[in-house]
């Protein structure tokens, strides 16, 4: 990978949001925008939508073909950049996604609902796939960390907009109103991108147009991974949901085979499959913390469930985490070498606590009338720091790691892992709190248990991720020392 002259300044927000790099930002930036606030709006009004069509079995399903939709999608989209160039990519991206949100504004069934999330998720996922692609060739180097901050902010804004549209709409008994509010969004986004993206957008001269081809059926072998595992998790019995799993697992272990033959088109880059490489640490880190925030898909029927709030207020409880992850990405990016290395191993340390806080807060009966729904909220806002806090610099170590002329397939591997550790988070939280009771018994009492083991199960993946990120800050403190940091 070329070095840009000055790749060893800290450059500063006013020069990634004025100008020329304003506009770029904006427009690589409301992509991510589009795709959060459309998760919150969906996870606000899910317990709305299976009071008026049904289908409570499959609540899990609508974020898990969601996201397995989108890693087929992102691991396409430097395919489109390279085909199409950077606009035309981006408004098929647009486009798929609004088509796919007026079939959930319209579905009369679960099963419609289901198809209308798929078709979601596949422009969703070309749209994020593209957003973090564009930033390697968009910006300069030094400004990485800091667009890095800018793109995960967005759901900041997600957590402003998505819950407050689909609180209202839920509450007033309009929630297929809430998808339609999304359209317009969309919309503005395409606009955007027709004035401001061209094939003369490209600042980073240096950053070479690589040919890129996909790995097509291995990543549709990772799809099925995951639905594999989602058929699983329909069933209660643990016969069903262990087969399940282990059909998950075989069938990943079998790409994992596939990659390591000579001259395959690979799917990830050199090193992604080895804990030991850097590559494989930043990977593992990615997905783990990546899981750990898909607990948030449950959080609102636990609070409408338990504590009886409405959908609105139940919607922002839950948009805490995502501003937490915010209020994490801002205030780190941009960092010393010193501190962004502190930040990232003390990031996964303070999910953990967070999410063994909310093991004891969430199901206690009492939280909201004893006062503790403070402690609550520090609790979710804790979940999303702590991946804030690491996110920007991880992602960022992508690039900086990724073996010579692998770049776009790292940057493009990154979104895939995490949309991948995304679909099989969700599916099985289902499996777990389906087990545990959310369906039977049901009610208070099987929402209480199923909190209780989700929580519980889901602070693993975040302290694995302090393990694995010692390597990756190992590899930091290399990359500094390289690029010419002071202290690095």
């Amino acid at each position: 990978m070329s070095q840009h002259a000055g790749s060893g300044q800290q450059a500063s927000w006013g020069e990634l949001l004025s100008g020329r790099n304003g506009l770029r930002s904006l427009a690589v930036a409301g992509g991510v925008a589009l795709h959060a606030v459309n998760v919150y709006i969906a996870t606000t009004i899910l317990p709305s939508v299976v009071r008026d069509i049904g289908g409570l079995e499959y609540y899990a399903w609508n974020m898990t073909l969601f996201v397995a939709a989108s890693i087929m999608a992102s691991a396409l989209s430097a395919k489109a950049f390279d085909t199409l160039g950077l606009k035309k990519a981006f408004l098929v991206a647009i486009a798929v996604f609004s088509v796919g949100t007026t079939l959930c504004a319209l579905a009369p069934s679960m099963a419609l609902m289901l198809f209308g999330r798929t078709i979601q998720g596949l422009g969703g996922g070309l749209l994020l796939g593209l957003c973090y692609s564009s930033i390697r060739v968009v910006f300069e180097e030094r400004l990485w960390t800091r667009a890095m901050g800018l793109t995960s902010s967005m759901w900041g804004v997600a957590t402003l907009s998505g819950p407050a549209i689909g609180g209202m709409f839920a509450q007033s008994g309009h929630w297929r109103w809430a998808f339609g509010a999304i359209l317009p969004v969309a919309a503005g986004l395409a606009w955007l991108v027709i004035r401001e993206i061209n094939e003369n957008t490209v600042s980073n001269a240096d950053a070479p147009r690589q040919r890129v081809n996909v790995p097509v059926g291995k990543v549709a072998l990772i799809v099925l991974s995951v639905l594999a595992v989602s058929a699983g998790s329909l069933s209660t019995a643990v016969t069903w949901n262990a087969l399940g799993i282990l059909a998950g697992v075989l069938i990943a272990l079998y790409v994992v085979r596939l990659e390591q033959r000579p001259g395959t088109i690979r799917w990830l880059p050199e090193g992604a499959y080895s804990v030991r490489e850097p590559m494989g640490s930043i990977y593992a880190c990615v997905a783990l913390m990546s899981a750990a925030i898909t607990v948030e898909i449950f959080v609102p029927y636990f609070l409408q469930t338990i504590h009886g709030l409405e959908p609105l207020a139940a919607g922002y409880m839950t948009a805490i985490m995502s501003m937490g992850w915010t209020i994490g990405s801002i205030s780190s990016s941009g960092r010393g070498p010193v501190v962004a290395r502190f930040l990232m191993r003390s990031g996964p340390a303070v999910t953990t606590l967070s999410l063994l806080g909310l093991l004891v807060l969430v199901p206690w009966l009492d939280a909201f009338d004893t006062g503790w729904v403070w402690v609550l909220s520090l609790a979710l806002l804790g979940v999303g720091l702590g991946i804030g806090m690491c996110w920007p610099h991880l992602l960022a170590q992508v690039f900086r790691s990724a073996p010579s002329g692998q770049e776009s397939i790292a940057s493009s591997g990154m979104i895939t892992v995490q949309l991948y550790a995304l679909a099989l988070g969700s599916t099985l939280g289902g499996m777990i709190v389906n087990a545990a009771g959310m369906t039977d018994p049901g009610g208070v009492v099987g929402a209480v248990q199923a909190s209780q083991a989700l929580f519980l199960l889901f602070a693993l993946a975040p302290a694995l991720a302090f393990w694995a990120m010692a390597r990756v800050v190992a590899a930091k403190r290399q990359s500094d020392a390289a690029r010419g940091h002071p202290r690095a």
